[in-house]
């Protein structure tokens, strides 16, 4: 399998504060765990699951492209 040019960036922080809504309210409506989330918001998660994704959509009355987005390795001076 050749190596990932990029990474995807949950941008969850933007809709949360449109919102009005914790980190932690919106780990509550996902069902999933505050740690979690967490994982997801710092974007230190490997995978994500569809029926989460759509969950955390559903939660924020956003389209997936709301929160994520593809940035290429070199676009960005925090590249690891």
């Amino acid at each position: 399998m050749e190596e990932s040019r990029g990474t995807l960036i949950f941008n969850i922080d933007v809709m949360l504060a449109k919102r009005k809504m914790s980190v932690t309210q919106l780990a509550e409506k996902v069902g999933i765990t505050l740690a979690n989330m967490s994982i997801l918001k710092t974007g230190k998660a490997k995978a994500i699951k569809v029926s989460t994704l759509t969950a955390i959509c559903d939660a924020l009355d956003c389209q997936p492209g709301d929160i994520l987005e593809y940035r290429k390795y070199g676009d960005d001076a925090n590249d690891k």
